[in-house]
């Protein structure tokens, strides 16, 4: 489905990733985990069109995105949670959501129709449709910032760092909706610190280290890997 191959990305004189290469298979979770710094960020947006490579390729059903911009593609089905939510703090829940439909084409009726299904699945949002985003609590932003990007009905969703400054109770929330969210048929490419948490949804997991990917392989291999384990598991 999406195909990162040989990809170079510098930041000034700086070489933030390193002819790195991975695949995402559809309908799978695939997780990138590593430190600050190894990249998962500057991965995630040269992906989704933020950052432009140097070298190397992206493609999604076999569509390059190195010269795609960004906003189409998210029209070829690929959107991106950032982080630190990032809603529109000044817009009110439901603004939020009818500028995560930006890029459709469809009819306004349908659009509310997708809205509706984004409340029945985050009732949170539809308690607080009128609510101006930046006034919420951050696990209630970061649902808003899910739903935003699920409004654009991608195939694949990139999520970065979804659990970040969540109280534990939330994180175990956001999760459910993660495995939730790829249950009802969206790929899911997730970067998290929290590595144990994901690798204990994804299906496989690549562990970067100063922008090369040092280990692959299956998600559950990875939780009993003794160098993950030391690295990234405590």
């Amino acid at each position: 489905m999406l195909i990162v191959k040989d990809l170079n990305v510098y930041y000034g004189a700086i070489h933030a990733l390193k002819s790195l290469s991975f695949e995402v298979n559809e309908g799978e979770i695939v997780t990138l985990i590593g430190a600050n710094g190894a990249g998962k960020t500057t991965t995630l947006h040269a992906i989704s069109g933020l950052l432009k490579a140097t070298s190397g390729s992206i493609t999604l059903y076999d569509k390059n995105l190195n010269t795609t911009m960004a906003d189409k593609i998210v029209g070829l089905g690929l959107a991106q949670v950032p982080e630190g939510r990032r809603v529109f703090s000044k817009m009110s829940v439901y603004e939020n959501l009818i500028m995560g439909a930006y890029t459709r084409n469809d009819t306004k009726a349908d659009i509310q129709v997708d809205i509706e299904k984004m409340y029945q699945r985050f009732p949170r949002l539809k308690e607080r449709y009128k609510q101006t985003a930046g006034t919420m609590s951050g696990g209630e932003q970061q649902m808003l910032a899910i739903a935003r990007a699920l409004m654009s009905k991608p195939k694949i969703l990139l999520m970065d760092e979804p659990s970040m400054g969540l109280a534990p109770i939330l994180v175990d929330e956001i999760f459910s909706i993660i495995k939730d969210t790829n249950d009802a048929g969206t790929t899911i490419l997730l970067v998290e610190q929290n590595a144990h948490k994901a690798l204990n949804i994804a299906d496989r997991a690549y562990v970067l280290e100063t922008g090369k990917i040092i280990i692959s392989g299956n998600a559950n291999e990875l939780l009993n890997d003794d160098r993950v384990r030391q690295a990234y598991l405590g």
